[in-house]
């Protein structure tokens, strides 16, 4: 089975523990996750990344396959409407 019809099979269940894999090198369970598979498991995570995911955030995989990269001024301009927006739920410290 090649890469692509096995993301194209994979479930989003199975995507989380090969992500959770590349990301702490273990396994949810917590055994460890040895060199080949932490590779293949990181590989396999952009490939479905790619094909499902759809995201444009800043250093994931795009659908065209390429890291997603932004510049300052469009970092800045993103930060600048959540900011802005009445429902941004981030919590913010500028008393301290």
């Amino acid at each position: 089975m090649d890469i692509i019809s096995l993301v194209d099979n994979m479930s989003e269940e199975m995507y989380l523990r090969l992500k959770c894999a590349a990301e702490t090198g273990k396994w949810p369970e917590g055994t460890v996750v040895d060199k080949p598979q932490k590779d293949s498991a990181l590989q396999i995570t952009m490939a479905y990344q790619s094909r499902h995911l759809n995201s444009d955030q800043i250093l994931s995989v795009g659908a065209d396959g390429h890291i997603v990269d932004k510049t300052k001024r469009q970092l800045k301009s993103e930060f600048a409407e959540l900011k802005n927006n009445p429902d941004n739920n981030i919590a913010r410290f500028s008393d301290l």
